[in-house]
C-alpha cells in the first residue's frame, strides 16, 4: 500500500525548517533519521509525567516508569521477532552493543591464533573493537574482500571460514555503499562450522523487516536514532545460550542480586548487562518509534524507499561526470558518489547552500575508502519521509556544482 507521504511529512516537525534560507531537503538519514512528533511527545511525556528511576522503587510514579521501560523491551522483541524478551539488552547504541560482545565473548574466551572474520565494508564500530580484542588476546582479524561493485566476495568468505574462526561479525547493510549483504547464506555457511555470527543491523533495521529467528543470527545490534527514535539508546539481541555464558560488561547498580564485600551475585538476563541508570527517556522514545513504524508497515516503507532509490539512481546516471560508488544488486536507499574534478567537501558545501543536507567524508569507513582509492564520497541517504521532488532538487543543485567548477 502506498505511503500517505503528506501525512508522514507532516508528522516530522523538522521538515518545516529551512536550511540556508531554503526549504530543508534532508538526505542524511543513514547518519541519523529525523523524529516524528509521536516520538518527541513520548520523551517529553516521560520527563513531564513519569520521570522516575526504574526497577528500584515501589511508589506509583516509579512503577509507571518501569512499565513504560519494560513495555519497550517487549515491543523490540516483537519487532525483530526474538524468541524471548530476556534476549533484548538496552545499550547506548550499535557501537556499545558490539563492544559488549567484544568484551564478553572476545576478551573473555579468544586465544592466540583464533580468528575473527569481518568484511572490507565495515563501519569503524565493527572494526576497532575487534582490533582491540586481537591486541589483548593474540587473536587475528581477517577481512573478507569486496568486489568493484561493492558486493561481498562470497567465494572468498566461504574459503576463509576454518577451524580457527571464532566469530563472524558482518554489517547487514553498508552505511557507505548501501549494499545489503546475503546474510542468510553468510549465517548458514558459518553455522555449518559451528561459528557464531554477529550482524550489525544499524543500517537495515529501519528499511526492512527483521526476523532474528528466521535469520538464525546469534547477535543482532542496532541503534534507535537510525530508526526514527532518540539518540543514546540501542539494542543488543543475543541468543540466550550466549548471553547466559557472558560475564558482566559493567558493574554497578541494577545488574546485581546480592552484594557483599566478599562476593557479588549477578542479576538474571537481561539486567545483568544494564548496569546503572539507563537512558529511560530514550528507551521510551524507542518504543514510540516502533509503534510509529508498525503503524506505517515495514513492507510499505521498503517499497517506498526502493522506488525512491531506483528513481534517484536513474537521475544520477544522467549527471555528467558523476560516478556512483557501490552498485550492488541489492541496496538500501543509499547512494554514494563522486564528481570528476570536484572534491566531495566542495560538493557538500554547495549543496548545503541550496538547502540540501547530505553527508560527505569517509562515513566512518576509512578502509572502504582505501579499497576504492578515494579520500571521500558524497552520500545521499533516504528515509520514509523523502520524495521524488527532493531528488529533483538534489539533481538541480548538482548542476550548480558543475557550473561553479566549469563543467558543461
Amino acid at each position: 500500500m502506498p505511503l500517505n507521504i503528506e501525512k508522514i511529512r507532516a508528522d516530522i516537525p523538522i521538515l518545516k525548517e529551512e536550511n540556508a534560507g531554503k526549504p530543508l531537503v534532508y538526505l542524511d538519514s543513514a547518519n541519523t533519521t529525523q523524529k516524528p512528533q509521536s516520538v518527541i511527545q513520548a520523551t517529553h511525556d516521560y520527563y513531564t509525567r513519569y520521570n522516575a528511576n526504574v526497577h528500584r522503587s515501589v511508589y506509583q510514579l516509579a512503577e509507571k516508569a518501569t512499565l513504560l521501560y519494560e513495555n519497550a523491551r517487549d515491543k523490540v522483541k516483537d519487532f525483530i521477532h526474538a524468541k524471548n524478551r530476556n534476549e533484548i539488552v538496552f545499550v547506548k547504541g550499535t557501537t556499545e552493543g558490539i563492544n559488549l560482545v567484544a568484551h564478553c565473548l572476545g576478551r573473555a574466551t579468544f586465544q592466540p591464533g583464533d580468528e575473527i572474520l569481518i568484511s572490507q565494508m565495515e563501519h569503524h564500530s565493527n572494526i576497532v573493537p575487534w582490533q582491540i580484542v586481537c591486541q589483548q588476546t593474540g587473536a587475528v582479524l581477517k577481512v573478507v574482500p569486496i568486489t568493484d561493485e561493492g558486493e561481498l566476495d562470497m567465494v572468498a568468505y566461504a574459503s576463509m571460514l576454518n577451524d580457527k574462526t571464532r566469530l563472524v561479525s558482518i554489517i547487514h547493510a553498508s552505511n557507505a555503499l548501501g549494499t545489503i549483504n546475503p546474510v542468510e547464506e553468510i549465517i548458514q555457511l558459518a553455522h555449518a562450522k559451528n561459528i557464531p555470527v554477529l550482524l550489525d543491523g544499524a543500517q537495515s533495521i529501519a528499511h526492512t523487516s527483521i526476523d532474528v529467528q528466521a535469520l538464525d543470527c546469534d547477535f543482532f545490534i542496532f541503534s534507535s536514532h537510525k530508526m526514527y527514535g532518540p539518540t543514546g539508546v540501542g539494542v543488543l539481541y543475543g541468543k540466550s545460550q550466549y548471553l547466559e555464558s557472558f560475564p558482566p560488561y559493567q558493574g554497578g547498580g541494577d545488574m546485581i542480586k546480592q552484594v557483599s564485600f566478599e562476593k557479588t551475585t549477578y542479576a538474571d538476563l537481561p539486567y545483568r548487562f544494564e548496569a546503572g541508570t539507563q537512558n529511560i527517556a530514550g528507551v521510551v522514545g524507542l518504543g514510540a518509534a516502533l509503534d510509529y513504524l508498525n503503524d506505517i508497515g515495514m513492507e510499505n516503507i521498503h517499497h517506498h524507499e526502493q522506488a525512491l532509490l531506483h528513481y534517484a539512481t536513474e537521475r544520477f546516471r544522467q549527471v555528467e561526470g558523476l560516478r556512483i560508488i557501490g552498485t550492488a544488486k541489492h541496496k538500501v536507499a543509499v547512494i554514494s558518489f563522486v564528481m570528476e574534478g570536484v572534491h566531495p567537501h566542495d560538493i557538500g558545501t554547495i549543496l548545503d547552500s541550496c538547502g540540501v543536507a547530505v553527508r560527505v567524508g569517509h562515513h566512518c569507513a576509512m578502509p572502504l575508502m582505501e579499497r576504492f582509492k578515494l579520500p571521500a564520497t558524497v552520500r545521499a541517504s533516504f528515509g520514509l519521509y523523502n520524495i521524488q521532488a527532493e531528488v529533483d532538487i538534489l539533481i538541480a543543485s548538482l548542476a550548480k556544482v558543475r557550473d561553479w567548477f566549469g563543467h558543461v
